[in-house]
Parts: C-alpha cells; structure tokens; sequence
C-alpha cells in the first residue's frame, strides 16, 4: 500500500505532466483534443484532498489553470471550423456515396472553370528552328563509340554475400516469426496481464541491436503480430502480442505512433530510466 508521502509525490508528477501538456497545446505544437479533459478532471479531484501546504494547492490551481485554457482552445477551434464552411471529410464521402451519378456531373459542371491557352509559332521561332538544325552535328558524329570498361567476373558463396549484407543470414518472414515467439516467451516470463513494457522489450546491449529491434517490433504491430498501449500522462508505452496474427487494415482507420529511438533514450533504458 503506498505510503501518503509517495501519494503526494506521485500527484504532483502527474500534475506537472498535465501542465506540460497543456503549455504544449497552448504553443499549438500539440492537437488540443490530445488531451482528455474529463481523465484530467479526475486526476485533480483524486489528489486535491491529499494538499497541505500552499505550494501544493498552487501547482493544483496552475493545473486547473492550464487545463481552462485547453478547453478554450477546443471551443475555437470547433468555433473556427463551423464558421469557415468546414465539411469533415468522412460525412463528405458519405454525402457522395448517397447521391446519384447525374448530381455528381451537375456540380462538377457548375464549378469547373476550364483554362483556354493559345498557342502559335512566329517567323522568329521557325527561323531560330532552321538555324539549330542547320547547325547540328550528324548523328554518327554525336554518338561515338566510347571504349567499354572491362570487368572480371567470378562467383561469391552465399556466406560472403551475407557477409557483405547483400542477402539475409534467414528470409525476413522467418526472422519475424521468430521475433514474434520471442515478444510472447518474454511477455510470459516478464510481463504483466499478456503485456510489457516497449523498452524492456526492444532494449539490447548495444544501440545498434536496439535500433534492430525497433525496426523489427515496428512490422510486427503493422502486420497485426502486436499492439501498442500508450499511456500519456504516465508516459508509459506497452507493447503486446496477440495470439494469433490479426488484420485491422479496412476495419478501422489506422494511426501513426512515432517513438524515438535515440542514443539518449538508450542510455535512460540501460540506466533503468526508461520503461
């Protein structure tokens, strides 16, 4: 059970982080609508009993502060967008599929505004043309026959060319399989309810395997071998495999999560920093 010492303290990271995000927004470096208003709201009224002393009940209004200022930029911007003509793309293609093939071409006609260009070649022009031919080399004369450069040919076994990198030690859908049974074994051994932390996980003795891991772990959650659960206020990334291989693309809208793999983040890792 944690100690009301270590609640506070864990409060007050969460509140910082929350303030963070929220001055990240209002630099508009961050969507607005990043940030959950209503999971923010919960963490205030979880630790606003637990404040003493005047510098807590600070950081606590700062939070809520900030959080005003978020909330005001969510409502210009849907107020932006409802007064600028804004049609979400989703009910726009939806509007299409609904109307027939005859309304379609009636619009495009009514706004299609085709550009007319005249083009014709003066006396000047055609001189010039005559000039140019006229003084153009014969075609034996432009293509001379340049000595080929001579190359010695011979054999490479298949270890020198792996070796070199030019093929794979084992194909790329047998290395990924193995990769997969490996995120599984170590999820069992090490993880928590079928999941684990992504650096645990992708973190190896030198930045190079790492970054090879990285990129493994990548096409394993784009070919639906794995997920990604991403906790923003804990700053928390999860990584879990599924049982079996699942196909998402169609279904649902896909999203980009973009995790850097730094030598500094390495070395966090590798300082038990980084999870």
């Amino acid at each position: 059970m944690q100690s009301k010492r270590e609640r506070i303290r864990n409060g007050k990271e969460k509140l910082q982080r929350i303030i963070e995000m929220c001055k990240s927004v209002e630099e508009h470096s961050l969507d607005p609508f990043l940030i959950d208003v209503n999971e923010v709201i919960n963490v205030i009224k979880e630790y606003f009993p637990d404040w003493e002393v005047p510098e807590d009940l600070c950081l606590d209004a700062e939070t809520v502060h900030r959080l005003a200022s978020v909330i005001k930029l969510q409502s210009e911007w849907v107020k932006h967008r409802s007064t600028s003509l804004y049609t979400d793309p989703f009910l726009l293609e939806e509007k299409l599929a609904r109307i027939g093939k005859e309304e379609i071409i009636e619009v495009f006609f009514k706004a299609w505004h085709p550009i007319v260009e005249l083009e014709q070649i003066s006396l000047h022009s055609i001189a010039e043309a005559m000039k140019y031919w006229e003084n153009l080399l014969p075609l034996k004369e432009r293509w001379k026959e340049f000595p080929t450069a001579e190359f010695e040919t011979g054999t490479a076994t298949r270890d020198e060319l792996v070796k070199q990198k030019i093929l794979r030690d084992k194909a790329f859908s047998e290395e990924l399989e193995n990769f997969w049974q490996e995120m599984k074994t170590k999820v069992k051994e090490k993880g928590d309810d079928g999941k684990i932390p992504y650096w645990d996980f992708v973190g190896a003795e030198t930045y190079e395997e790492t970054v090879h891991r990285a990129f493994m772990a990548s096409f394993l959650i784009t070919y639906g071998y794995a997920t990604l659960e991403v906790y923003p206020l804990e700053e928390e990334i999860f990584i879990k495999p599924y049982d079996k291989p699942t196909t998402k693309i169609g279904k649902k809208q896909l999203v980009s999560i973009p995790i850097a793999v730094t030598t500094d983040n390495w070395m966090k890792w590798k300082r038990g920093e980084l999870k």
